[in-house]
């Protein structure tokens, strides 16, 4: 019953927005704002499996890689940084700066190394996404209490130890944190990256579609895209549920 009241809780919301946005445009008359029905018409004319191969695949393939190398670089270089202290020192100027720095006015930067290929596109993803990662996985080592790493010595366990079985764990809610933000902000330079000299992916074809005024299409795209990005949310909470269930659990025995 508790997981039943649950799924009504989450689809509740967007279930309501949905039918309010069918009513409120059933009578647009507009170009530009055409009806729900007409959108949902389009799209299963548009997004046909030969897009879907053409379009959206390579673009999950790009965000996939972008993320994957966004979370092993940050981990890893967050750790390595929150674990040495005259490093942190020396590198947390230059990271704020970096971090302030918003990554779409570097796509030209990456473009003029990188190219205009799947490399650029990937590339871009991780200017953005590296960040969250990164310095929520430094925050998260510093904040590690020092009475665990006493007792770890105390034990001598060793650092490889200590880092596997008391840092990482300890930093681990943090960390999936900066995981959780890094998803969000490589879906969106996903998109930008397919706006720039690009001949596939979501961010191509919705740029196609406005070009060509075939505006349901446009919206269609839009749409495809806010399904894609609740999709992945969905996947990443099972993921957080996974990795830190002794979190969640340990939580909800405090509340």
């Amino acid at each position: 019953m508790n997981a039943i009241r649950k799924a009504l809780l989450a689809i509740g919301l967007p279930a309501v927005l949905f039918a309010a946005w069918w009513l409120a445009s059933a009578g647009s008359t507009s170009f530009y704002f055409p009806p729900l029905s007409a959108i949902i018409a389009e799209f299963g004319e548009t997004w046909t499996a030969e897009r879907w191969r053409d379009d959206v695949l390579p673009s999950v393939a790009r965000l996939g890689a972008g993320y994957a190398l966004s979370c092993i670089a940050g981990i890893a270089l967050g750790v390595l940084i929150g674990r040495t202290r005259w490093l942190f020192r020396l590198t947390e100027p230059v990271l704020e700066f970096a971090r302030a720095v918003p990554p779409p006015v570097l796509v030209p930067v990456i473009m003029l190394f990188a190219g205009i290929g799947d490399g650029m596109k990937v590339a871009v993803i991780v200017s953005g996404s590296v960040w969250p990662i990164l310095l929520n996985t430094v925050a998260g080592v510093r904040s590690v209490e020092p009475v665990q790493l006493d007792t770890a010595a105390a034990y001598r366990l060793g650092r490889t130890r200590t880092l596997l079985e008391v840092v990482l764990p300890s930093a681990s809610p943090r960390i999936v944190t900066g995981m959780r933000q890094a998803l969000a902000i490589g879906v969106i330079l996903m998109v930008i990256s397919e706006m720039f000299a690009a001949q596939s992916g979501l961010g191509f074809a919705i740029v196609q579609f406005q070009r060509s005024y075939a505006i349901p299409a446009m919206w269609s795209g839009i749409l495809l895209l806010g399904c894609l990005g609740a999709a992945l949310a969905a996947l990443f909470n099972v993921f957080d549920r996974a990795v830190l269930h002794w979190y969640h659990h340990q939580r909800a025995e405090e509340a």
